[in-house]
């Protein structure tokens, strides 16, 4: 491996490690101003994730985080902030299940339509915020942010009796979907299920990569979020890359819900996992917006999720999990702006060191003109 691809590896591994490290030593001291042992929940936790049922559930997670990460990161590829993952997330859910129970196809039909219809209401929502901002110049955050509360209100809206709502007791639901919607997982025995959509997760990590490595769209997508003005110099419409990937990231954000709709619940209700889109912002700094980083960000996220319940058993407040995602995301920021500065000075004292090399053979070339004159 060459001396520069050595470095460009070190500088990606060296944020998310740094970030880490910082997280776990402030956790450390949470607990010690607490008057709490800083190093027994730690070991608790990584005692659960060898038990095989608590792997299932959070492999489960993961593969929702890994899909709602990867919707954030292609508009951070393009140099947007898609804060509207949750709500393109619960909305693609919400519709998903709505068809699911009224629409009865078989399943080779019944699968792809849920799908399409998930994909379709997601794209259509960030689509809103990506026409505001190409035709009137508003900040994909702010109307984003507009949209999440508009989509938490559309949904109460449908979950009214009247409308599509069917309420079980106390609970709000969409009604059961028919049968031939939902996926069958992975069946583990006494430790759960795999939810089959874990292959989905796969699938869009793997095209994620490929289209933006090996496709013409792909390189205009990240030309233009690396300079609009240089891209469009080079015939890159930016204005219409925007809107296409504020479509493409809210299409992958409402796909997000269905691993856990159509391989468990199967009816969104209020106890529906939500904030899953936030959770994907911190998830898709924390992994450097690559695939595999993602992976790695996701499956830390599930752990702490679903490890941090056993620490109740212990006399640990199990929100200390949570103060150390809050603490990664305040890491990531800090450590990835600490290693890209120092970056910086390693290729500006390369290039200083380079360049008086140069300098120095071109003198001693002289040199020796001169003297065979």
């Amino acid at each position: 491996m060459k001396k520069f691809d050595k470095e460009r590896v070190l500088l990606a591994v060296a944020g998310p490690v740094i970030a880490l490290a910082v997280a776990f030593v402030l956790s450390a001291i949470v607990l010690v101003a607490s008057d709490k042992n800083p190093v027994e929940p730690f070991a608790l936790m990584f005692e659960q994730a060898g038990y095989s049922d608590v792997q299932v559930l959070i492999l489960n997670q993961a593969s929702m985080y890994y899909i709602a990460a990867l919707a954030v990161a292609i508009g951070f590829r393009m140099n947007l902030f898609n804060i509207g993952v949750d709500g393109q997330y619960q909305l693609g859910a919400m519709m998903a299940a709505i068809v699911g129970a009224h629409a009865s196809l078989p399943a080779f039909l019944q699968v792809p339509l849920l799908l399409l219809t998930a994909v379709c209401t997601g794209a259509f929502w960030a689509g809103i915020a990506g026409v505001l901002k190409v035709t009137r110049g508003v900040s994909e955050v702010v109307a984003t942010i507009m949209l999440n509360a508009i989509a938490t209100s559309l949904i109460v809206y449908m979950w009214k009796p009247d409308v599509f709502g069917v309420k079980i007791g106390n609970n709000s639901t969409t009604g059961e979907m028919h049968e031939s919607g939902w996926i069958p997982g992975i069946d583990l025995g006494a430790a759960g299920e795999i939810y089959g959509l874990v292959v989905l997760a796969v699938l869009l990590g793997i095209g994620y990569w490929v289209v933006l490595n090996r496709t013409r769209f792909g390189f205009d997508l990240r030309a233009s979020g690396a300079s609009s003005s240089a891209a469009a110099a080079s015939g890159v419409d930016p204005r219409r890359m925007v809107l296409t990937a504020m479509l493409l990231s809210g299409a992958i954000a409402g796909l997000a819900g269905l691993p856990i709709l159509l391989g468990d619940s199967h009816t969104y209700n209020l106890n529906f996992p939500t904030g899953i889109g936030f959770l994907g912002i911190g998830i898709a700094l924390l992994g450097r917006n690559s695939p595999v980083g993602i992976v790695f960000a996701s499956l830390l996220w599930a752990w702490l999720d679903k490890a941090s319940p056993e620490l109740d058993f212990h006399g640990y407040d199990k929100e200390i999990a949570v103060i150390m995602q809050g603490l990664i995301v305040l890491s990531v920021v800090v450590s990835y702006e600490a290693v890209r500065e120092w970056g910086l000075r390693r290729q500006q004292r390369r290039v200083g060191a380079e360049l008086a090399a140069g300098h120095v053979l071109g003198a001693n070339n002289t040199t020796k003109e001169v003297a065979g004159r």
